[in-house]
């Protein structure tokens, strides 16, 4: 790895330097100035040259000088709500973990599928995604993730591939059970509404899960044979050390589960609920309020569920990290980079249509490795619709596709939030999630384009 790296350092401040100064139009240009900021930033995520939660603060102190950005929307980035969210689901996470809910859980999990490392990854990648076409992505990595981490608690050897390959079935799984139902990710629900909006196409929920559960399902059992045969020989070894013997949930064990549960329910209720009470609240409002009530309920013997010298455990740097990815999909949206990757759609109209939902998927998966999968969704299904239409090609099939491939983004830790939340467990490096992201993205890439393509 290249971490600290005088040499990389230099040839990534060199690179950059002579996109804005050399090669263009001497720092003036701000499209080109926002392709040399992109750039360096991803550069220094790939490569480590410096903590990444320091590199997600370059626009911090470079967007407003280039000119791609300005104080509002710098700071609309990184107070984003996104950003809130993380932050009381992290607080949700951490009260679980003090008192071992996720245990208590992972236990339980393990009962039905067995103590094989091979049976658990399956049991994790099976469950996770189920329960990822019904609440959102970012949810159901916060659930799942305390009950990997209790399992993985038990591996101390330096060499197993068990503890990574769980970790990462937790945040691919989340993204790829999204996929199944209209409300499993939020670019599911925009594309829909464009649709609808624009061009006069409604997408039922049942039309959604018809195409999109047979989808998921492929992706999750390829997953799941990919992440078995990386395991090696490994696979068909037990959880040795992990204790199977049932305990009795404790009280505050419980008032943490309440919590959580209240938390759940006002997510996957949240249409239903507004409703009938006549108000509107967002996820971010609910995991803030789920992470006050650990700080309000009392408990025996101690002042309250979790105290605020508990939150030094909290990952305070992947806030920074995701209000960065924030930062640059907006300054790569605005200073026009998602618009010239679309007006680029147009040249390949008439090639055969496997080739055109090749070129959408992959531009969508890839894209979607620093951008928002919601903008970008936003941006390109108007535009690949009306490609459709001039092409004399049937629209669901093409935005579909592009919209599957804009939730599967594997490499990296802003491509999606179960992303982010996982690689905040700190068992993760960052060359580890973009190699067997990339497998996973070729993966996503081959399956989704060839499933659209026989529906066509």
């Amino acid at each position: 790895m290249l971490q600290n790296s005088w040499k990389t350092l230099i040839i990534g401040f060199g690179l950059f330097s002579f996109l804005i100064t050399l090669l263009f139009t001497g720092g003036k240009d701000s499209f080109w100035n926002a392709i040399a900021l992109g750039g360096l930033m991803i550069f220094f995520w790939i490569f480590e040259v410096i903590p990444i939660y320091l590199t997600a603060l370059f626009p911090v102190v470079l967007a407003i000088p280039l000119g791609v950005l300005d104080k509002s929307q710098l700071a609309a980035a990184y107070g984003n709500s996104s950003v809130f969210l993380f932050l009381g689901g992290f607080v949700l996470a951490l009260g679980l973990e003090k008192w071992n809910v996720h245990q208590q859980v992972a236990k339980r999990i393990i009962a039905v599928v067995g103590k094989s490392k091979k049976s658990i990854l399956l049991g994790f990648i099976f469950s996770t995604g189920l329960l990822s076409m019904w609440i959102s992505n970012t949810a159901t990595a916060l659930m799942m993730l305390p009950m990997a981490l209790a399992i993985i608690g038990t591996e101390h050897s330096k060499k197993s591939k068990f503890p990574l390959l769980l970790l990462l079935s937790v945040a691919t799984s989340s993204s790829i059970g999204g996929l199944g139902t209209l409300v499993g990710s939020p670019p599911n629900v925009q594309m829909a509404s464009i649709l609808q909006s624009n061009f006069d196409i409604y997408i039922s929920f049942s039309e959604w899960m018809k195409m999109g559960i047979p989808l998921s399902i492929l992706l999750l059992t390829a997953n799941f044979f990919l992440f078995n045969f990386l395991m090696g020989k490994e696979r068909h070894e037990n959880i040795h050390e992990f204790s199977m013997e049932k305990e009795a949930w404790s009280k505050e064990q419980l008032k943490v589960s309440a919590i959580f549960g209240i938390v759940v329910i006002l997510w996957v209720f949240k249409d239903l609920i507004g409703e009938l009470l006549g108000v509107k609240y967002g996820d971010e409002m609910v995991a803030i309020l789920g992470a006050i009530l650990l700080f309000v309920v009392p408990v025996k013997g101690k002042k309250n569920l979790l105290e605020w010298k508990d939150t030094e455990k909290l990952p305070w740097g992947i806030l920074l990290l995701f209000g960065g990815g924030l930062a640059l999909a907006q300054i790569l949206e605005t200073n026009g980079i998602i618009t010239e990757i679309s007006n680029s759609l147009l040249q390949f109209q008439n090639y055969p249509v496997f080739w055109i939902m090749f070129i959408v998927v992959f531009i969508a998966i890839f894209a979607t490795e620093v951008l928002s999968n919601l903008a970008l969704v936003t941006v390109l299904i108007p535009v690949v619709a009306n490609f459709a239409i001039s092409a004399g090609l049937p629209i669901i099939p093409i935005t579909m596709a592009l919209t599957f491939g804009a939730s599967c983004a594997f490499m990296l830790p802003i491509g999606t939030p179960p992303n982010a939340i996982v690689f905040s467990s700190g068992h993760i490096h960052m060359n580890q999630m973009v190699k067997i992201g990339f497998l996973l993205n070729i993966i996503a890439l081959l399956t989704i384009v060839l499933y659209n393509w026989l529906l066509f």
